[in-house]
């Protein structure tokens, strides 16, 4: 039976929560969540790895079992939840790693890899967008907004994505059979954005969002010259990064394998065995 570990560390003086498993000196994978959730999402998957590799899942400051220090007292970027996150994997003495990024966690990886390229062997995109070509109009017109003027207006229309009925939209949508997702999961976020100033933390996000597309030009050059392997694996009923977004790594990384899957936005709530059996043969082909 595998062993997960449920550890903290402190960095910069903030406590972050992560989830450890597998030999530290296999090769390491470093699962990088998304919004609303936490290492949470990846509870099925650590252990279809830890067999063969070193897996760490942190929480990002504001998420999860990590502080969350209020807007006021911490400027939430992602700059700043990339400062922690190397900050966390140095002090584990993890320098070379192959990332799972999923929605927020790929602004994160996008920037550990810009910061050190040669510290990322391998990337694996879950829903992890990286193009414009990603990004479903109808959701994200609202974000753009927001990051143009805060205002009560447009501040509003980001609430809605803090309730119960939004989060449990980004978990059934796209999902060909419903049951199959764990009420938990969303019931978990829920509960975790619903603390006394969580909102402030995640409006604060949302207009930083805004600031991840400027870095493409260097993403994509990154990609043409380091020509890192990558999987993606992505639920092709996702409706705020759509399938055009897993097809476009391709553009950049012609060997990128890409795999879409009937499945929504958190595609390893119904679809785990499959993304592990795609990473694993993924991963296998390239050592670190």
């Amino acid at each position: 039976m595998t062993q997960v570990h449920f550890r903290y560390a402190t960095v910069d003086g903030r406590r972050l929560f992560y989830r450890e498993a597998g030999d530290p000196a296999e090769p390491a994978i470093v699962l990088l969540h998304g919004f609303p959730t936490s290492s949470f999402m990846f509870r099925e998957l650590i252990p279809r790895l830890a067999a063969d590799y070193h897996v760490i899942a942190p929480d990002h400051l504001g998420f999860g079992l990590s502080d969350a220090p209020s807007a006021g007292e911490f400027a939430y970027t992602f700059d700043a939840l990339t400062d922690l996150t190397a900050g966390l994997l140095a002090q584990l003495g993890v320098r070379r790693y192959a990332i799972y990024v999923q929605d927020y966690g790929a602004p994160v990886g996008w920037r550990l890899a810009l910061r050190d390229p040669a510290a990322v062997a391998a990337i694996v995109t879950q829903n992890g967008n990286a193009y414009e070509a990603g990004f479903v109009p109808s959701f994200w017109e609202g974000v753009w907004a927001y990051h143009k003027d805060r205002n009560p207006e447009t501040e509003d229309a980001m609430r809605q994505a803090l309730t119960r009925e939004s989060i449990r939209w980004q978990y059934l949508t796209g999902v060909p059979d419903e049951t199959l997702v764990d009420p938990t999961a969303w019931e978990h976020d829920v509960a975790l954005v619903s603390r006394p100033g969580n909102d402030a933390v995640q409006l604060d996000l949302f207009s930083d969002y805004a600031t991840n597309p400027l870095l493409y030009p260097r993403l994509h050059e990154y990609f043409r010259e380091s020509q890192v392997p990558l999987l993606a694996v992505w639920g092709r009923g996702d409706e705020i990064f759509g399938p055009d977004g897993a097809r476009a790594f391709a553009t950049d990384l012609p060997d990128a394998e890409i795999h879409l899957l009937d499945g929504g936005h958190f595609l390893l709530e119904s679809a785990v065995d499959d993304v592990a059996a795609l990473m694993r043969n993924f991963l296998a082909k390239h050592s670190w």
